[in-house]
């Protein structure tokens, strides 16, 4: 027994059917012409990354490499000015006082940022808002005007603060003294940062499930407990984060010291790092020991960081 089959012929009514080598083709075309409007889009953004960044960056690296007398001119000296920059005790005071600010500043700022996230988590009334606007308003301020404004609230002639003890029959405070200028520092700092960081954390925690928080208070968790074993937890990332924006904004400390320099003489032209690299350029015109001091300093950064980064996994993965 056969079976006969039979292929019905197209109708005239139907469309005729694209070549295959056709439709390939402009599919080609979509897929290439895409790249091409992606580079033209990004091309502003390059170009303005080069002219600004990449080639400011090359010539001071050339800097580096070079030093200028009025024997000899501009000459290739190599890594000359690196190694006077690891040996000059100028440098290394100021990084040593820097690292010492850090090591106070850095926790006492972070606690009292992550305090007042916890606070905003927890109070959900109209205040909430009003205490966020108000603690981010510090950071609005330009950093020079709050220097300004805290040198002359610092000020043993018309400052409030310096006088107080004398209430008491204690002698005035002179906050530019050389054993509480590094302290007078760091609250200006503290004042200047606690509250972006505070929103960092705040944000951070508005991405925590609250049926955490839910489950937590069912097993008869304190609000206490909640804050510590649950919240606290739950933003390692973004503690993490907000401590390493921290450690690198504190290795570049400038501002404050530069301002407050004209309130304190004993704030030397190496006080800081950048400090001493800033006045080896405008100063003293030593512009390329100045680019080989920001560079070493660069380097110093990256590797605090990066060190900051490895312990912080390495306690992470022990505790997993």
């Amino acid at each position: 027994m056969t079976r006969s089959t039979s292929i019905a012929a197209p109708e005239a009514d139907d469309p005729p059917l694209a070549p295959v080598e056709s439709r390939a083709r402009r599919r080609s075309r979509r897929v290439t012409a895409h790249p091409v409007a992606g580079m033209l889009f990004v091309l502003p953004f390059f170009l303005v990354v080069v002219a600004f960044l990449v080639v400011p960056l090359g010539y001071a690296f050339w800097l580096s490499l070079s030093s200028r007398s009025l024997a000899l001119g501009t000459r290739f000296s190599g890594i000359d000015n690196y190694v006077r920059a690891f040996t000059d005790p100028l440098l290394l005071d100021g990084l040593l006082r820097v690292v010492l600010f850090g090591l106070v500043q850095i926790p006492v700022m972070l606690g009292i940022a992550l305090a007042g996230a916890l606070v905003l988590d927890a109070v959900t009334t109209k205040f909430a808002l009003a205490f966020r606007l108000i603690a981010f308003m510090p950071y609005a301020v330009p950093a020079v005007v709050g220097a300004l404004m805290w040198g002359f609230l610092y000020s043993r002639t018309f400052g409030p603060f310096a006088d107080l003890p004398t209430l008491v029959g204690g002698d005035p405070i002179d906050f530019f003294s050389t054993s509480l200028l590094l302290v007078s520092l760091g609250n200006i700092v503290t004042w200047a940062w606690t509250g972006y960081n505070m929103i960092i954390l705040y944000s951070a925690l508005q991405g925590v499930p609250r049926e955490m928080y839910e489950a937590a208070v069912i097993d008869g968790a304190t609000p206490v407990q909640v804050a510590l074993r649950v919240k606290v937890p739950a933003i390692k990332q973004a503690i993490t984060l907000a401590a390493i924006f921290t450690v690198i904004g504190t290795m570049q400390f400038f501002t404050e010291p530069q301002i407050m320099a004209r309130f304190a003489p004993q704030i030397s032209a190496g006080y800081t790092p950048n400090l001493y690299a800033y006045n080896q350029a405008f100063a003293y015109s030593d512009f390329h020991y100045s680019a080989a001091l920001s560079f070493a300093l660069g380097f110093l950064v990256f590797v605090v960081a990066y060190a900051f980064v490895i312990v912080n996994n390495r306690r992470r993965g022990k505790r997993a």
